[in-house]
């Protein structure tokens, strides 16, 4: 069985990926990071996940990105909330974290380099999002050239391969597909500024997109919310 590290958040995205990489047949390696992320909630969400879907084993790594700053999510300004469509898609917000997925793909190679995988999972998607660079398919293209030169395995002909499964697909169809593969959304956490007892806020840009991805996949949503907009 091939090996394959899936990077998991513990949001809906990353739980769908996860599953995916089960449903082709990979042996799956599972990495979550614990970032300074004022969502930390998101890291129990990605242990039960790993633990529900049957991962061969699940790491969570320690990096300190608050040192850094420059976001919403690692730093002291508000996250946005109640924003619309259109908002979301014109710009990129404060909540980008800079250079995040490049780190955390970076920490995935060195890993699938020690454990001889040549699959990496991610969870990105270009359609429903909050419009942030490091979600297109231009940089999953440059990240997999990357991979080639900057490691032993590469050098010597091991081709890496970065699967980025729901590029082009809505919350709503993710959220289908997910189900689909056993995947349970109760457990997945997608809140930008939860409540200290993980109740999602129901306004960030997140919490929107989840909203909206389950109403039109015309399921419930699972989430507990401590406010919701009209």
């Amino acid at each position: 069985m091939k090996r394959a590290v899936v990077l998991l958040s513990g949001g809906l995205d990353s739980a769908t990926t996860l599953a995916t990489a089960k449903e082709e047949g990979y042996e799956v390696f599972a990495l979550s990071f614990r970032y300074g992320q004022r969502h930390e909630i998101e890291i129990v969400s990605a242990q039960k996940v790993a633990k529900s879907l049957g991962v061969s084993e699940h790491r969570v790594l320690e990096i300190d990105l608050r040192a850094l700053g420059g976001s919403a999510l690692t730093d002291t300004m508000d996250v946005p909330k109640n924003r619309a469509a259109d908002e979301m898609t014109s710009g990129i917000p404060v909540t980008y974290v800079p250079a995040r997925n490049t780190i955390f793909l970076s920490y995935a190679l060195a890993w699938a380099e020690v454990i001889g995988a040549q699959d990496i999972f991610i969870g990105v998607n270009a359609l429903d999002y909050s419009g942030y660079p490091d979600c297109r398919p231009e940089f999953i293209a440059q990240f997999e050239k990357l991979a080639q030169v900057a490691t032993k395995a590469g050098v010597e002909g091991i081709r890496y391969q970065i699967h980025a499964p729901l590029m082009a697909m809505t919350k709503a169809q993710i959220i289908r597909k997910g189900t689909k593969l056993g995947v349970h959304f109760s457990l997945t956490s997608s809140c930008y500024d939860p409540a200290p007892d993980g109740s999602a806020c129901g306004e960030c840009d997140s919490c929107l997109l989840r909203r909206k991805g389950f109403s039109e996949a015309g399921m419930p949503d699972p989430t507990t919310y401590i406010s919701l907009s009209s």
